[in-house]
């Protein structure tokens, strides 16, 4: 590997507690900096993640498909990744710059096909396979792909006139057998070539196309590998990854990158079932698990967790929305053994931001930990543009290697979120406190204005999920012709539960002043992560359920 760099020494004004520069105001990482490669080196993300795992290879398995138990071993993951880059190169005809629309739910077949993609160059765009048509339509017209990678059950949503290669044919199974001539040397790579288009609905509106680059993959991964080298090996072997999140999201586009790269093995599951999920980790001894907030709820409440073993998870790793002080203590007093960490990132930050590690920082509750290795933050008071100290509210800003490039297509979107210095404007309103931890309060434009007063929905729902009927809640604004907005919430009874209206109410009362607070019993709608029908966000305006995982029906 070429000489390795990493940003320089923060000055001598900043304050080493909590990161802020009285100078710049700004807020630095108090994480140890992670070296990266020289940024000249042509290097994809897929190479830079393989090149981690260490020599000899592993003896546990890369990737698990949990209803089955088909595996694939570490070995047969760099083996069947190059033949499949170079039956995708040759016979299939892709090449550097190309891009592939990747619509198919989790499988074995996924992972592989991003590593083979990203180390050809092949820009990796893929999309929830339950999107509509429409959605699809809109997605595509963005990327402009060359070539599409679907299943048989997802294909009928693409146009006709893309070419499709199907992950369940036989073609496609093809493709993972050695071709019997000598592969044509793989291309040069650059760090600042697009690696992926991932979609997310930006700070407003609708649908954009995120560029990332290999460089903001190779930075993200960078700092995982820094900090597990920091830290002792699990004395019982590797971790293993019990994977509930989507590979199309950034957070599950990132953890196939970085588990392979820790040497960990994942077990997929292709749909997320709330008794699968237990099974899983009785079944494969899963040591920790990316999780929603919802799903930290309905482990903390659920009576089903009773029936299984669950003695090998040691960590589960929250991100998505902000987690309550009374949901995290309640799942800390029924699972004394298992640390649950706090996270928080954005599709354009490649989805790491920031997060807590090891058990004190866990204890600061409703945090979302420290900003990451290598990154810069500002709190911008969204009024004035002021840069504000800690203790502060205002928009949080981030600078650093692994913010996006743009989107795709929207140089209006993208001057608008990118300013001329880098800065990344996230749209979330957010505070650091005196120990340099960051707070997510709630997003800027979900904010209920009810008369002179900003009422986050998140502190609302953090007071409706501690109530031990509600197993899941969301709250929007709703219009008054006097207030302006007043909140209202969807509520999920947990099952067997007949809280009324009135008792939610008064509860609500008890804790937070909500004048005017409107409680509505759910109705058929979406389904959330739990499994559950809600009438959500996206029943009533341009929006989505707060409460499900990456803030989307899935």
């Amino acid at each position: 590997m070429a000489v390795e760099t990493s940003l320089p020494p923060p000055s001598p004004s900043v304050d080493p507690r909590s990161g802020f520069c009285h100078e710049t105001k700004t807020f630095h990482s108090l994480r140890s900096a992670a070296p990266l490669p020289d940024e000249n080196l042509p290097l994809s993300a897929a190479a830079y993640a393989l090149s981690l795992i260490p020599s000899p290879l592993p003896s546990n398995s890369a990737l698990i498909d949990a209803a089955t138990g088909a595996a694939i071993s570490y070995p047969e993951l760099v083996s069947r990744v190059h033949t499949l880059a170079a039956s995708l190169r040759s016979r299939a005809g892709l090449s550097k710059g190309d891009v592939a629309f990747v619509l198919s739910p989790t499988r074995l077949d996924v992972p592989l096909l991003y590593f083979a993609l990203l180390s050809l160059g092949v820009v990796v765009s893929p999309a929830n396979p339950l999107s509509t048509a429409g959605e699809i339509s809109h997605q595509i017209r963005l990327s402009n792909p060359s070539v599409a990678f679907a299943t048989a059950a997802t294909a009928d949503k693409l146009p006709r006139d893309l070419p499709i290669i199907l992950l369940d044919s036989p073609r496609f199974r093809s493709f993972l057998s050695p071709a019997a001539p000598a592969a044509a040397p793989p291309p040069e790579v650059s760090q600042s070539d697009t690696a992926a288009i991932l979609y997310s609905s930006g700070t407003t509106g609708r649908v954009k196309g995120v560029v990332l680059t290999h460089r903001n993959f190779v930075a993200l991964i960078a700092g995982y590998h820094a900090a597990k080298e920091a830290v002792e090996a699990p004395p019982d072997g590797p971790a293993v990854a019990l994977f509930t999140i989507p590979l199309f999201h950034v957070f599950g586009f990132f953890m196939v990158l970085r588990t392979a790269a820790l040497a960990e093995t994942t077990v997929l599951m292709e749909r997320f079932d709330f008794g699968a999920m237990l099974r899983a980790v009785e079944r494969y001894r899963a040591t920790y698990i990316p999780m929603s907030p919802p799903l930290v709820v309905a482990m903390a409440k659920s009576d089903e967790v009773a029936h299984y073993d669950l003695s090998s998870l040691r960590l589960v790793a929250c991100g998505g929305g902000p987690l309550g002080r009374e949901v995290a203590e309640r799942f800390t007093a029924r699972f004394p053994n298992i640390e649950i960490i706090q996270g928080y990132g954005l599709t354009e930050s490649t989805g790491g931001v920031s997060g807590t590690a090891g058990p004190d920082e866990s204890r600061k509750y409703g945090s979302a930990g420290r900003i990451g290795a290598n990154l810069e933050a500002k709190i911008v008071d969204p009024a004035t543009g002021e840069a504000l100290p800690p203790e502060r509210q205002g928009e949080l800003w981030l600078r650093g290697p692994t913010i996006m490039k743009g989107y795709i297509g929207d140089a209006e979107a993208t001057a608008s979120t990118l300013d001329s210095e880098g800065w990344l404007k996230t749209g979330d309103l957010c505070y650091f406190d005196q120990d340099g931890f960051v707070f997510v309060v709630d997003r800027l434009k979900e904010l209920i204005k009810y008369k002179a007063y900003q009422v986050p929905p998140a502190e609302l729902e953090h007071v409706l999920h501690s109530h031990p009927e509600i197993a899941d809640a969301a709250v929007i604004p709703f219009p008054d012709e006097e207030a302006g907005q007043i909140p209202m919430a969807f509520i999920v009874r947990q099952p067997g539960s007949s809280v009324s209206e009135q008792q939610v109410m008064d509860f609500v009362a008890k804790q937070i002043l909500v004048a005017g607070c409107t409680i509505q019993e759910s109705s058929p709608g979406c389904f959330c992560q739990l499994n559950t029908k809600i009438s959500c966000w996206k029943d009533i305006e341009k929006g989505a359920h707060k409460s499900c995982f990456n803030y989307s029906c899935i």
